[in-house]
């Protein structure tokens, strides 16, 4: 039972729990076990609190047998990017400065999750502060891709993409700024999803770039996304950005597909940019299976496209600069012993507690916003924004979604681009647009390179339509098995 298991979705955990076959602490410990064997293998967590996981599987059962579940879900695995809060659990952004601190409270995702009787499973490893696409920047060391340990696993969400492709968890949390959910979940073969912006709360969600960061699920199947969603939409009073509560049911919504044929876009500017001939032909087969099942295919123009890349790096590093000046040395865990006065402690913590890529960010996004740049830098990077998220608005007048590739290139190799941070920025140059203008995104698994290693698509829907992403990805996966694969240790 124990591949099986391993193997399986949540609503065949769901299936075995109910039956009495296998208990929460069983499962649970299961799948500890396999971290505990192969975790050195992929550095999937940062840490693994044993304990505490056991401690929440037990109290599910114990819940089980008195007839008094939380939800369906009670006793459910699911792993946590190290940037979401879980009280008394280590919080630390894949970061020195915060190596040691201990969330006092829940984020709000982590608080729903709870609600529902999930198994927390704390620590899994990011870039640092979510600065990064290869999970090549955290303090802890760099995460592998599961598929291939010399390859990266995407990032900023690198853990959270790895753990559920090494079937660690079934499903996993991670936070998306630029691509940090969907780029991972494409270089490990799993779905990503990036919900639209305020569809949930950012609250305990520690800010890299708070108008981009956006949490969202990691899993083997649509179903599960769609699970998960469920669970951590809705409105938030504590996230001013928080949308009023929306009344879909996200599992219900892709139940019944007979009728749905949505109008797909297919954008000329994203097509132009040099993809990988594996990937391109793994997309236009996707395109070509759309079009066998009687949907619209139609080309479209996003004209700004282009500019997305350059005006993300300008807004993202302002925001970063300005959310990462409280990190200083006094509050929080590090604070340099070689410091000698006030400003030395400011200083030599930051350079110290800081890696070299957070480091550019905050330097770049300080220059941003100081005083005679502003203007030049920051305003105009707000008004191209702006153009962005019109043209998407204007496209979606005549279709239901966008198509276009998550990545140019499958995964490549871990520390192949370190002497040129440029050419990391550019693999998320067909994430970001997403991002900038706040709408929902979903990575889908779609086959895989002559070498093994995973493909993906990329669908782009209209503010808080994550149903035509979860039905439009559940058409493609009831015809194809490429989720169901996974690597071999």
């Amino acid at each position: 039972m124990s591949s099986n298991l391993l193997n399986a979705t949540i609503g065949e955990l769901q299936k075995l729990l109910e039956s009495g076959k296998v208990s929460s602490v069983e499962l649970n410990q299961q799948f500890v076990d396999h971290i505990e064997k192969h975790n050195s293998e992929v550095n999937a967590f940062i840490f693994v609190d044993k304990d505490f996981i056991l401690e929440q599987a037990k109290a599910s059962d114990e819940r089980r047998s008195s007839s008094s579940l939380l939800s369906s879900l009670d006793g459910i695995p699911i792993a946590i990017k190290n940037n979401i809060a879980i009280e008394d659990q280590r919080l630390t952004c894949g970061s020195h400065i915060l190596e040691n601190f201990v969330s006092p409270y829940d984020a709000t995702v982590t608080t729903r999750l709870k609600q529902q009787g999930m198994v927390l499973y704390s620590g899994l490893n990011m870039d640092e502060f979510a600065m990064g696409s290869t999970t090549e920047s955290s303090y802890f060391g760099a995460t592998s891709n599961p598929w291939n340990t010399e390859r990266s696993p995407g990032g900023s969400s690198g853990g959270s993409s790895a753990s559920v492709a090494a079937r660690f968890v079934p499903v996993s949390l991670g936070s998306d700024t630029g691509g940090s959910i969907r780029q991972p979940g494409a270089f490990c073969g799993v779905y990503g999803l990036k919900p639209t912006y305020g569809q949930v709360s950012r609250y305990g969600l520690v800010a890299f770039a708070s108008s981009l960061d956006q949490i969202g699920p990691l899993s083997h199947s649509v179903e599960d996304c769609a699970k998960v969603l469920d669970i951590i939409a809705g409105h938030d009073e504590r996230d001013s950005s928080s949308y009023p509560t929306l009344d879909i049911n996200y599992l219900q919504e892709i139940q019944n597909l007979e009728d749905y044929r949505p109008r797909i876009g297919i954008p000329k500017e994203y097509f132009a940019h040099d993809i990988d001939p594996e990937a391109a032909k793994a997309i236009d087969a996707v395109i070509d299976f759309y079009k066998t099942k009687g949907c619209e295919v139609k080309d479209i123009t996003l004209p700004n496209t282009d500019l997305a890349l350059s005006t993300y790096y300008i807004i993202a590093t302002a925001e970063a600069s300005s959310n990462l000046a409280r990190f200083d040395g006094i509050r929080y865990t590090h604070r340099s012993g070689e410091a000698k006065n006030i400003m030395d402690t400011y200083f030599m913590s930051r350079g110290e507690g800081f890696g070299e890529e957070v480091t550019r960010r905050v330097i770049l996004g300080t220059f941003a916003l100081s005083s005679g740049y502003h203007d030049a830098y920051y305003s105009k990077a707000q008004k191209v924004r702006t153009l962005i998220r019109r043209d998407f608005e204007t496209a979606f007048e005549d279709i239901d979604l966008v198509l276009t590739p998550t990545a140019p290139t499958p995964a490549f190799k871990k520390g192949e681009n370190a002497d040129d941070p440029l050419m990391v920025y550019l693999n998320d140059i067909f994430t970001i647009p997403v991002n900038l203008a706040g709408l929902p995104g979903l990575s889908v698994p779609c086959g895989f390179t002559q070498t093994g290693l995973p493909l993906s698509y990329q669908l782009i829907a209209p503010y808080f339509k994550e149903e035509h992403l979860l039905k439009t990805a559940k058409l493609f996966e009831d015809a194809h098995d490429y989720h169901n694969q996974h690597p071999q240790f």
